[in-house]
């Protein structure tokens, strides 16, 4: 599920990216209305977290025109929590208005029950292949019934694997889904991460699940 977030704070922004990706959500950024606007409008997005204090265009004045051509779903994130600014960004057509601060396990369960209400297939919550459990609500992984001590990115690794088994992943994809998507091919990061992450998904196991397709990247599968 692809998700835009709108928000001039780079460190905000750069939280709610590296959160949400680490929960399986694939995530887009724009530091201004003008530019969250464009790619709101051109490309295909599940959900819009979008803040009202932008530089010049506000978070209202997107919303407005988001909603003259698109019914992109749109939780409005900020810091103004007056009634008048929520009921003037529900007028607008927000489907939902959180006031920061806020827990991120509550925003996490918003953008769940708007993904439920509208068109797009809610992700599963909890992954099973073999006997590898992953819950993304709760960060644990379990196979063989015992616990798989991960690091935020080797699970948000993980994570993609699971959703995408059976899909044969580049390691460009895999870096620009997890990682920065400016990311440097040139590097081996990927290949190390998977290095890792084999040592405490697969090692202990005789049934391996990550796979390489030599020259291409990886795949994450059962095989019988």
């Amino acid at each position: 599920m692809k998700i835009l977030v709108i928000e001039d704070e780079p460190r905000a922004a750069e939280y709610l990216r590296q959160g949400l990706s680490e929960h399986g959500y694939v995530v887009d950024t724009a530091i201004s209305g003008a530019d969250g606007l464009h790619k709101a409008l051109e490309t295909d997005y599940d959900l819009v977290l979008l803040d009202i204090m932008l530089p010049g265009f506000d978070g209202f004045a997107v919303l407005s025109a988001l909603r003259s051509g698109k019914q992109t779903p749109v939780l409005m994130l900020t810091a103004r929590g007056s009634m008048d600014d929520k009921i003037r960004g529900f007028d607008l057509g927000a489907d939902d208005y959180l006031v920061k601060p806020f827990d991120f396990s509550e925003l996490l369960a918003r953008v769940r029950a708007i993904v439920k209400r509208g068109n797009a297939a809610p992700l599963d919550s909890v992954l099973c292949v073999g006997n590898l459990q992953v819950d993304s609500v709760r960060h644990r992984a379990i196979r063989g019934g015992s616990p798989i001590d991960l690091t935020a990115k080797e699970f948000a690794l993980l994570v993609l694997l699971m959703r995408r088994a059976g899909e044969v992943l580049s390691r460009t994809q895999i870096a620009s889904l997890v990682w920065d998507i400016n990311f440097d091919s040139d590097t081996n990061i990927i290949d190390v991460a998977i290095k890792r992450l084999r040592a405490k998904v697969d090692d202990p196991f005789d049934v391996k699940l990550i796979h390489t397709v030599r020259g291409v990247g990886y795949v994450f599968e059962l095989r019988t």
